[in-house]
């Protein structure tokens, strides 16, 4: 089972997809469904994965791009059984330039489109579920869901519309007993900050400004994330969670 300081988790029959799953929070997430008894399947955009550097010992993998529709349905056809979605991957095209158009509808497209494809792809199988907290679809928001950060307009751009889709189908969805829920991270330890965090200028601004004095880790991310898909939070639906130390609420 998962454990957070005395709360434990049981996933035993829950099969659950968590897509971005190589490394960071993807990789938190989806290693806790698995120590909860959960049968967990990851995506990466690898052809396999041996060719990833992470334990995802007992985990199933599937290849995805989510710049590649067709692969996007093929994930989905590809499990005949789902109870929980975890949109985990994403990624900013910040050295492309964002503000070139093609650019920026491409970060639209992984950030934000993907999310709408695989959720309606994979909602016969979450519509199926007889999980007991019933199905649940997450969407990995951020803190530029609801701050400006002038060099990722497209990234940001898709996570604030996130916030909605997520409010949009949770209505949608639940007359098929599906929740759908949001988890936005403050700065948190993983590959795509590590640049960052090396750099104290650009650390210590954020350290100062977060209640907590420190940046996140995965796992304060995947506990959120059990916590949402389980029956604690069974009447739940249409939220997007803020985790990050506090630093959204300084004025």
């Amino acid at each position: 089972m998962s454990h957070w300081q005395g709360i434990e988790y049981d996933y035993s029959g829950a099969h659950v997809l968590v897509t971005g799953a190589t490394s960071g929070i993807g990789t938190a997430i989806a290693a806790a469904y698995r120590s909860a008894g959960a049968q967990v399947t990851v995506t990466g955009t690898r052809g396999s994965a041996a060719e990833y550097e992470v334990d995802l010992t007992g985990m199933r993998y599937l290849q995805l791009d989510l710049t590649d529709r067709a692969r996007v349905a093929a994930v989905a056809a590809a499990l005949p059984r789902l109870d929980i979605l975890v949109n985990n991957a994403g990624g900013n095209f910040m050295l492309q330039n964002e503000y070139d158009p093609e650019v920026f509808e491409k970060g639209l497209q992984v950030n934000l489109g993907s999310v709408l494809r695989l959720t309606q792809a994979c909602r016969a199988q979450l519509a199926a579920s007889t999980f007991a907290a019933g199905a649940s679809v997450i969407g990995l928001a951020s803190l530029t869901s609801f701050f400006g950060l002038e060099v990722v307009p497209a990234y940001g751009a898709a996570k604030a519309g996130l916030v909605q889709l997520v409010k949009t189908l949770s209505i949608a969805l639940a007359k098929e007993r599906i929740r759908v829920n949001a988890v936005a991270p403050g700065v948190t330890a993983s590959r795509m900050t590590a640049q960052m965090l090396r750099v104290p200028a650009m650390t210590n601004p954020v350290l100062a400004r977060t209640p907590l004095g420190r940046v996140g880790q995965p796992d304060d991310v995947a506990g959120v994330v059990l916590f949402l898909t389980s029956g604690a939070a069974k009447f739940m639906t249409g939220q997007t969670l803020i985790v990050d130390g506090g630093y959204s609420v300084v004025g």
